[in-house]
């Protein structure tokens, strides 16, 4: 797998933004974008075992789905100041995704600002909040909804990976799902190109986000994260403009994932297998096509 570092800068100008990182569909990290804002120093564990610590979340480990588990299905709860007190005092694999702590704590809005100097479409109703204990995965998968993001990390490091959608087949996407089949559990120390042999085609980018760095993910980009170090991130999100895009946002929605749901309801060990066996086919099919195109470029270089 070739990997790269992701952009850094300290701020950027709409124009720049766009023509060098939205139209391309190409990741940048933002390091100053949170450092004016009120939740830069302010939100910590503790500011927020205060504001709701008493609100109870869904928590997740770090196995990946079973067979008979519904997308986005949580594996417990607990009310989030003993989450809290539970990943600061040590490695934990409990992570919290996608929770919408303002909506519990409507205050908290404002402590930061969405940065419409750069692109408008935000989900001003949906900031999500993502924490997780050191050592603690978010496993490789792309959002649903196919929101663009900017995700501004506060405490602790997280260690990202990112491949543009068009790597899909090469990373084994399920069908009817936004997961791969293969593992990248420590993927900086080397892909499983065994059994997973499409992998060393893929192209990705890769960083180490810190307090206050902001990254933009644009919309269907896969991403996998590590917690390094127990800590929260912040989610924005904004929708991809057209209306092809938004028609295939509500496909991924409504259609897909009630189908894959429903199949895994039905008959679960079947399509379980399936979905592997299909992203196998799936990769075979890319790594042809990637060699006849390599030889095909080999061939026309000119003689000399």
């Amino acid at each position: 797998m070739e990997v790269q570092e992701i952009d850094r800068v300290s701020s950027i100008a709409r124009e720049e933004f766009v023509s060098m990182y939205l139209k391309p569909s190409r990741p940048v990290i933002v390091t100053h974008m949170a450092h004016n804002w009120p939740a830069f120093e302010k939100w910590t564990w503790d500011h927020f075992k205060e504001v709701v610590g008493e609100t109870t979340v869904p928590v997740y480990n770090n196995m990946r789905a079973g067979a008979k588990v519904p997308v986005n299905g949580g594996d417990g709860f607990m009310k989030f100041g003993e989450y809290i007190d539970l990943i600061c005092k040590g490695p934990s694999e409990w992570r919290i995704f996608l929770f919408n702590l303002f909506k519990h704590a409507p205050i908290l809005k404002q402590d930061f600002t969405f940065p419409d100097e750069l692109m408008s479409g935000f989900l001003k109703s949906y900031p999500m909040l993502f924490v997780g204990g050191k050592g603690s995965i978010a496993h490789m998968h792309y959002d649903l909804d196919l929101s663009h993001i900017f995700h501004t990390q506060f405490i602790g490091r997280k260690r990202v990976l990112l491949l543009h959608n068009s790597q899909s087949p090469l990373i084994y996407k399920m069908p009817l799902t936004v997961e791969s089949a293969a593992s990248f559990v420590n993927w900086q120390d080397g892909v499983d190109t065994k059994s997973f042999p499409a992998l060393k085609y893929a192209k990705g980018y890769t960083t180490i986000l810190e307090h206050g760095d902001t990254l933009f993910m644009p919309s269907g980009y896969w991403h996998h994260m590590q917690y390094l170090d127990s800590g929260f991130a912040m989610s924005l999100r904004a929708l991809p403009a057209g209306l092809a895009a938004k028609i295939n946002t509500l496909y991924h929605l409504l259609g897909m994932r009630g189908f894959n749901n429903m199949l895994i309801k039905a008959a679960p060990q079947w399509w379980y297998h399936y979905k592997r066996r299909f992203a196998h086919q799936q990769a075979e099919k890319a790594i042809k096509l990637f060699s006849q195109t390599s030889q095909q470029s080999h061939q026309a270089q000119p003689y000399f």
